[in-house]
């Protein structure tokens, strides 16, 4: 289980990242500011996966989601690798996170009414047929109750095997 963490903000700065393997060109450093001002350098690379396989530029508002269990350096500011990144829409919400048996988020913020209209895949678009209960998930939502969980019918579900 991957204990998902998250940054939001605006790409500041784009530029290449060598990891020092002959692989120029093929990791980019992603340099976030959120509104107050905190930095994040995401290591993007070529597995991250990107919501919608989206371009992403300098000025865009996005959201990086890495491990927060996985070894960093102690650098400023601080640099994660990028599991997942998406680009912020107002009209979609997003949550990466852990969803036990009756589908709600390991942070207690969230329940899943799931409905025949439910696109659930893995990260490669192909369906899945097994359970989802008990996994991490990414969840793609629009509207939810006020109660604590909100609730809410999910547009579509990806599904993170291990």
């Amino acid at each position: 289980m991957v204990n998902f963490k998250w940054f939001s903000g605006m790409i500041t700065g784009i530029s290449d990242f060598n990891t020092g393997q002959g692989d120029n060109g093929c990791y980019k450093l992603f340099s976030v500011q959120n509104r107050v001002g905190e930095m994040v350098n995401f290591v993007i690379s070529p597995t991250t996966y990107v919501l919608d396989q989206v371009m992403l530029t300098v000025g865009d508002r996005v959201t990086g989601y890495y491990d927060g269990d996985a070894p960093v350096p102690l650098i400023y500011p601080p640099q994660y690798r990028a599991l997942i990144m998406t680009k912020n829409n107002p009209m979609l919400n997003v949550k990466v996170d852990f969803f036990n048996n009756q589908l709600i988020s390991s942070d207690g913020g969230l329940k899943l009414n799931l409905s025949p209209q439910t696109q659930i895949v893995l990260p490669n678009g192909q369906a899945f047929t097994n359970p989802i209960t008990n996994r991490n998930l990414m969840v793609l939502y629009g509207p939810t109750t006020r109660s604590i969980p909100a609730q809410t019918t999910p547009y579509k579900i990806i599904v993170w095997c291990s």
